[in-house]
């Protein structure tokens, strides 16, 4: 007897309730930094309150958790192949930077220090757990072009931490178990200008001081956006909708 329809809506309000429980972060995660929306980022930052009163739903929590999850077991494999990679300090914390007054801060996945692959370590690690669409996609353009906020990640990384050496960002994919490995280099002036919006952002007391993505409401990635109808103070959102292949990264990843 299939009882999937009693289950899971006893797991999706647990971890709904669990998630509204957790303390917001009182500062622009570099997670976010290389979000495309100036806009979307302040009204984070700022806690602006979201056109949807269930921003996550349980399916969504739980692909959070299967990306913790994939780091894991994609950190041991790195380590059973021979590279010393550390995915905690010495005291048993993240690596992290905080910067302006607390207001701006962000945890990489970890950092390698050797390894039988000749690359200039220490290097940064990332790491992310993709549906095998989103894998596949990854694998042919590239994260710079493919995912540009974990892109910001890496960047964001490097010059925070003081690791310039490069990064290397890996990827496996749910559906196969195939990992895809790239060695991203250090762009000073991506860096840069990262660091200069976030900073700008946080600067700010008026999320709506921050350009929009796009002036057409209507635009697909605005349709997705939590915050469309506050941003573009509409009373509904617009008829159109976009068709499945054009859902932005952030929804195609987690189907």
């Amino acid at each position: 007897m299939n009882i999937t329809h009693l289950l899971e809506p006893l797991l999706d309000k647990s971890m709904q309730e669990a998630n509204a429980k957790q303390t917001p972060r009182e500062y622009l995660g570099a997670s976010r930094w290389g979000e495309e929306c100036g806009r979307m980022l302040a009204y984070e930052y700022h806690k602006t309150p979201t056109d949807k009163a269930d921003r996550f739903p349980g399916k969504i929590l739980r692909v959070f958790d299967m990306g913790h999850d994939a780091e894991e077991r994609v950190a041991t494999y790195i380590k059973e192949a021979g590279f010393h990679l550390d995915t905690e300090t010495t005291d048993g914390g993240q690596f992290g930077f905080n910067a302006a007054d607390g207001k701006l801060a962000g945890h990489c996945d970890g950092v390698i220090h050797s390894g039988p692959i000749d690359l200039p370590y220490p290097i940064i690690w990332e790491n992310k757990g993709l549906n095998d669409k989103s894998w596949k996609e990854t694998a042919k353009k590239g994260v710079k072009e493919s995912k540009p906020v974990y892109y910001g990640q890496l960047q964001t990384y490097m010059a925070y931490l003081d690791v310039p050496n490069g990064s290397l960002f890996t990827a496996i994919n749910r559906n196969t178990g195939e990992v895809y490995a790239e060695f991203v280099e250090f762009n000073p002036q991506d860096a840069q200008a990262l660091s200069d919006r976030a900073a700008r952002i946080i600067q700010t007391t008026d999320p709506e001081e921050m350009p929009r993505l796009s002036e057409n409401p209507a635009f697909f990635k605005c349709c997705f956006c939590d915050y469309q109808k506050t941003c573009h103070g509409l009373a509904a959102a617009p008829s159109i909708v976009p068709s499945s292949q054009e859902l932005p990264a952030w929804i195609t990843n987690s189907l």
